[in-house]
């Protein structure tokens, strides 16, 4: 489930296109701008936290926009660092809650906003969602088995992850292929919904596999041209 927390009065926020984590959700990064170098060195002597937001790409092309942030994003917690000698780092941040940014406090040298945690209401009965999980991991199964890239590990793991609301969130994170399905469904509270959108998504997904392969014919993906 996601975590109950204190959150410090000044996040720092890595804001990065098509990137979106889940509460639960164990995000690498490489750390190599001299902001995030300090931004890093600062966290880690502090509390181990910042937030990672998805660009507002829609926003980012208007004048005096600077690196917009999505509003919704998710706060998390360093798990694993290793400084490198050429003075970058590798990082391991796990998503601790969703988080709505109320203010940015600062751009200079990184950005540092306030936020409010945002938690998960069920929108259904228990019951409910836990059909719809199941349904859901059916679909994932499905769509695996049409070939679609899933990796082995993260598969096996969802087996064990019975809570709906933190399911649904490291499927999304993990196969969940656009970045702008992904946004929904973080700023998506009500998990009953979040369920059934991912759902729907990978229906689609299924479907648009199925019709490739149809009109591909028995050709295979390295001549598909040639159809």
């Amino acid at each position: 489930m996601e975590m109950e927390l204190d959150l410090p009065q000044a996040i720092p926020v890595m804001t990065l296109p098509g990137t979106v984590l889940f509460p639960q959700a164990l995000l690498p990064l490489h750390i190599f701008e001299p902001r995030y170098r300090q931004m890093l060195r600062d966290v880690l002597a502090t509390h181990r936290i910042f937030a990672v937001a998805r660009l507002n790409e829609a926003l980012a092309v208007e004048p005096g926009q600077y690196e917009p942030p999505h509003r919704v994003a998710t706060a998390g917690i360093i798990r694993a660092c290793q400084k490198n000698e050429n003075g970058t780092s590798n990082l391991l941040l796990q998503g601790l809650c969703r988080v709505e940014f109320t203010a940015i406090l600062h751009d200079e040298p990184y950005r540092c906003v306030h936020a409010r945690p945002l938690a998960s209401t069920p929108g259904a009965a228990g019951e409910e969602n836990r059909r719809l999980r199941q349904e859901l991991a059916r679909l994932l199964s499905l769509k695996r088995k049409f070939g679609a890239p899933m990796s082995d590990e993260m598969t096996a793991f969802l087996r064990t992850v019975e809570d709906p609301a933190t399911f649904v969130d490291l499927a999304a994170f993990g196969f969940c292929e656009d970045a702008g399905v992904k946004q929904k469904l973080l700023e998506t509270l009500d998990t009953h919904r979040r369920l059934q959108l991912f759902s729907a998504q990978v229906r689609a997904e299924i479907q648009a596999i199925k019709l490739r392969r149809k009109l591909q014919g028995p050709l295979g993906d390295d001549a598909v041209s040639n159809n």
